[in-house]
């Protein structure tokens, strides 16, 4: 018989887990937010998986190589590691209407607002979105967990702050909770799971 599916942590990655600074198009330009460590090894800790979704229309303009993300995305998971954390998945959209490479110029289905991305998460790794949790600092991060039927947290880390003021009371579709950052989502979380 199969495994029940089970609920999951979607993050979102630049203003998310670390400071926001437009193309992240240099190693050095990666640095992961204070606490982020601590706040996904407690999810970690109570078994709920934690997948990083993230638009990286960088690589599609040529701002920067395929290589670049990778190395990038060691040096997260190796910070991570080293503070006893981790995640479970990375899930990256590529693509943009104006990508310089013909293979990255798509319509696609995975970048966010939509929702291919944590699609192809929940059938790779058996996860429940309508149980699940989506976490970012833009609008796009909100609309894509509504979409799902997941619950949506804002945070005003990034361009958290900014979209919450300027962008969000527009907004017909609403984020279910807005933390100052990522472990007030976790506790939001938490206290939501243990319910």
């Amino acid at each position: 018989m199969p495994e029940p599916s089970r609920p999951a942590v979607f993050l979102d990655r630049d203003g998310t887990i670390n400071e926001q600074m437009g193309y992240i198009n240099h190693i050095s330009r990666f640095q992961l937010l204070p606490g982020i460590e601590d706040a996904i090894r407690r999810l970690n800790e109570l078994h709920i998986p934690v997948i990083v979704v993230t638009n990286q229309s960088g690589l599609a303009r040529g701002y920067f190589p395929a290589t670049l993300l990778d190395k990038v995305h060691q040096k997260m998971e190796k910070q991570l590691a080293a503070a006893g954390a981790h995640v479970d998945g990375i899930y990256i959209c590529p693509h943009h209407p104006e990508a310089k490479e013909e293979k990255y110029r798509i319509a696609c289905n995975c970048r966010k607002p939509k929702t291919g991305l944590l699609e192809q998460a929940a059938g790779e790794l058996n996860i429940d979105l309508t149980a699940s949790f989506v976490v970012g600092d833009r609008w796009s991060d909100i609309r894509c967990g509504k979409a799902v039927g997941a619950n949506s947290i804002l945070v005003l880390t990034g361009y958290g702050r900014g979209d919450a003021e300027y962008i969000g009371p527009q907004q017909e579709i609403q984020p279910d909770h807005t933390a100052e950052n990522l472990q007030q989502a976790v506790d939001w979380i938490v206290e939501h799971i243990q319910r």
